[in-house]
């Protein structure tokens, strides 16, 4: 087995990690938006896709932190499998957000208009 090139003491190991996790969270919180949605709870779908971009933002700060580090020169960030992993998965999920808020407003629209 390979020489690990990295600890969980490292920066971009942790900044990775949050990142991920947090990007996963708010894609369960737009998965919840949307069961809302399909029991026509709009109110409850607005409140989760509102959790979905507080976790979508601290991922997007996070990663925003690290590469504001490497261009200042304080940090000096390998490349990293983890990290690209980490950046895909938030702009994956930022993606659904903004999908689903695009759904979400046709859905509500169109059952006022089917119920007013």
């Amino acid at each position: 087995m390979g020489e690990m090139l990295f600890n969980d003491d490292d920066k971009v190991v942790q900044v990775a990690m949050q990142i991920v996790i947090e990007a996963g969270d708010a894609r369960n919180a737009v998965g919840k938006a949307l069961d809302c949605a399909a029991k026509f709870d709009f109110a409850g779908a607005k409140e989760y896709m509102e959790e979905a971009g507080s976790h979508i933002s601290q991922a997007h700060n996070a990663q925003t932190e690290m590469i504001q580090s490497e261009i200042a020169g304080t940090e000096n960030i390998q490349p990293s499998l983890l990290f690209n992993h980490a950046q895909d998965t938030l702009m994956t999920v930022m993606s659904e957000i903004h999908l689903t808020e695009k759904m979400l407003s046709v859905f509500e629209r169109f059952y006022d208009r089917m119920n007013g």
